[in-house]
């Protein structure tokens, strides 16, 4: 240690040991920085921050190197090789370059010693190719001890240095602690193979290279390492500017809408929490518009959805304007909009809303297209209406749709009252989704008997649903909600399975009526779904009749025609149901032949008390009979009712006097408990009536 010591203090300049220790330290700083920058990248990006800090470490050591070298104190001739000059860097360059890979090829401290090791070397076969470089003239001989320890110094302290920066245990001094290692490498390598070097002159006398040649090659070398290491720093600030740019862009794909640069649904509701606590705290209020586009659907269907995004983007850009600086406009998705509004009272609200609506509502000209939207607004009200984030929305989504439903022109405030039953619809249709998929739907089916002999001549299968929490829930609460939410065609598949199946296994040959519903009459797949339902069951098509309404026919009745045609070429029987109520049109008995009409339970109900209720039911049974189509009479609950209808020629009835709807595992339970009678009998009214149990 002494040697190397009076090695610096004696045979160096210090003002160059100074300058080649600044290279040394801001280049390891340089290295340590893109080494961590490298570590983060992947592939291809990795690949080259290797390569730029193995070129930015080579030029530090031969920097570091070549301005110790030129403070380096001998009284002989000295010449430089360029040749071997640009080779030690070439080496240099090329072992770190290696040495890196090496060290992040792995997570592990086996790669971290082997890289950093590889590092070292090369590190000491620069110095010693560099040194073949400095040629004396004059005798040199290596002290082999000091070669060997500077080599293996140099080999260690790279190996440690790389544990640290490869390492995650150490923090924040993780770089620093690297740095401070890869300088005490290079520096220790360098002086203690100096020490090992011994020169001796050929000729007493004979001077070195002068000292200011030497100061300003000194500084020729120094400022190449800068500018490496500048080159170095200015890529890594580019990538620096590039990836933030990148997250920036990201950023804001992630929490604004990429078509009209408003907040998206995500970051609006984050952001809503932030000012539902801030209004918390400060006892301020806070309105929350819904809004959603009334004849939106009408632009994108007659101009395109590229001129429909133009429509929204001018929207957006209307809203926007009339916001307050502290307002927020959010597009949760396809043309639904919300507004956040602070105010102190209900009656500050009026404003903002009056000059948003006036917004929505004026026309909008495009190079394509005029038109003039509008909107329907609700609004609901923190705290007044609700304490939470997600309370609030709903609610004020509840007032939007009561404003749409009604046509209102005006914006809905939230009315708990008015707005339950929509909720209470939302919820009914929301369980209706996944009723299917859990089994919650069950079948019950009603006889249909022949008035004249009381036979049994078929069931209608009817849906009914076991709410896991509302219990039985009624056909005439969830039926609408399913047809509004356009969950009639899953149901009524479903329907159509099970009542096929169900029909195959009775100990009869009877019909089992299903209702289709406007939109499965609309599906262009009905006809094929009933051939392949028969086809999978078994069931005979002549013992299937679909039963449904003349107002699904006539919400697309050329469609609706066709199809029906399509089920009776199979040999399904078609019905009329509901007939004398909505249409009752002539024209549609004219263009289609129904195998049976159903006479709705409207007229019959009043049968016996009202003159016109008995000539209607004459009038549509002669229609029946002038056209050969078999008339069903619905409703019958009375045995007054059913005299009448025999009187008058009904040919088939239906209703609670005959028998209710019942359970598959119920219908034919009375086969077994009246053995009495005959097989004919069955099901049969007069002295044999069965109600069903």
């Amino acid at each position: 240690m002494l040697a190397v010591a009076r090695c610096i203090a004696v045979e160096h300049d210090l003002p160059m040991i100074v300058l080649a220790f600044l290279v040394c330290a801001l280049g390891t700083v340089v290295v340590t920085q893109m080494f961590e920058r490298a570590r983060s990248s992947k592939a291809m990006t990795c690949m080259g921050w290797i390569f730029l800090t193995g070129v930015t470490a080579g030029a530090t050591v031969w920097c570091t190197h070549f301005i110790s070298m030129m403070g380096y104190k001998v009284n002989v001739g000295a010449r430089i090789d360029p040749v071997l000059t640009v080779a030690s860097l070439m080496v240099v360059v090329a072992g770190t370059s290696i040495g890196l890979w090496v060290a992040l090829a792995g997570a592990t401290t086996r790669f971290a010693i082997a890289g950093g090791a590889l590092v070292g070397a090369a590190i000491a076969a620069m110095h010693f190719s560099g040194m073949a470089a400095y040629q004396i003239d004059g005798l040199v001989d290596w002290r082999m001890e000091y070669v060997v320890a500077s080599t293996l110094l140099s080999v260690a302290l790279s190996s440690a240095a790389f544990v640290v920066l490869c390492g995650s245990r150490s923090g924040r001094w993780r770089l620093p602690v690297g740095a401070g290692l890869l300088v005490a490498c290079i520096g220790s390598m360098h002086f203690t193979a100096m020490t090992a070097m011994q020169v001796e002159a050929f000729a007493a006398g004979e001077t070195g290279m002068e000292s200011d040649d030497k100061h300003g090659l000194a500084l020729a070398t120094a400022l190449v390492g800068m500018l490496a290491m500048a080159l170095s720093i200015t890529a890594a600030r580019i990538d620096r500017r590039t990836r933030a740019d990148s997250f920036r862009r990201l950023r804001d794909f992630a929490m604004k809408d990429c078509l009209t640069g408003l907040l998206n649904r995500s970051s609006f509701n984050q952001a809503l929490e932030e000012r539902l606590a801030a209004a918390r705290k400060a006892g301020t209020k806070l309105a929350l518009i819904a809004i959603d586009l009334d004849r939106f659907k009408e632009v994108n269907d007659l101009h395109g959805h590229k001129a429909g995004d133009q429509v929204l983007a001018v929207l957006a850009a209307r809203l926007q304007q009339q916001m307050r600086s502290e307002d927020l406009l959010a597009r949760l998705g396809g043309d639904e909009f919300v507004a956040l509004v602070e105010l102190g009272d209900r009656a500050q609200l009026d404003a903002p809303l009056r000059r948003l609506a006036a917004a929505l509502s004026a026309p909008i000209s495009l190079e394509t297209l005029t038109a003039s939207v509008g909107a329907s607004m609700g609004v609901a009200l923190y705290p007044d209406d609700a304490q939470t984030a997600d309370l609030l929305s709903n609610n004020a989504d509840l007032a939007m749709y009561r404003a749409k439903r009604e046509g209102m022109q005006e914006p809905c405030f939230y009315d708990p009252q008015l707005d339950e039953f929509v909720r209470r619809k939302m919820e009914l249709a929301c369980d209706l989704r996944l009723a299917v998929g859990r089994g919650e739907f069950e079948l019950h089916y009603q006889p249909q008997s022949s008035v004249r002999t009381g036979m049994v001549v078929g069931y209608e299968a009817l849906l009914r649903w076991n709410h896991p929490v509302l219990g039985r829930v009624s056909p005439t609460d969830f039926i609408p909600v399913a047809e509004e939410h356009g969950l009639m065609v899953v149901i009524g598949e479903w329907v159509l399975r099970r009542a096929c199946a169900d029909a195959t296994t009775w100990p009869c040959s009877r019909k089992v009526s299903v209702n289709v519903s406007p939109r499965q009459l609309g599906n262009p797949g009905l006809s094929a779904l009933v051939e392949q339902v028969l086809r999978e069951t078994g069931l005979p098509p002549h013992r299937l009749e679909i039963e449904l309404t003349e107002t699904a026919i006539m919400q697309n009745r050329e469609r609706g025609m066709d199809t029906l045609r399509h089920i009776q070429a199979l040999g399904v029987s078609v019905a009329l149901d509901d007939f004398g109520t909505g249409y009752s049109s002539l024209e549609t008995m004219r263009r289609f032949r129904f195998d049976k009409i159903k006479l709705d339970r409207f007229f019959i109900s009043e049968l016996g008390d009202r003159e016109q209720a008995l000539a209607v039911v004459r009038a549509v049974l002669a229609l029946g009979r002038s056209m050969s189509i078999p008339v069903l009479a619905e409703g019958i609950e009375t045995r007054n009712q059913l005299d009448i209808l025999r009187r008058e020629g009904c040919e088939e009835a239906q209703g609670y006097l005959l028998g209710r709807p019942i359970p598959l595992a119920s219908l034919f339970v009375h086969d077994v408990a009246r053995p009495g009678l005959p097989a004919n009998a069955i099901g049969s009214f007069g002295p044999h009536l069965v109600a069903a149990t």
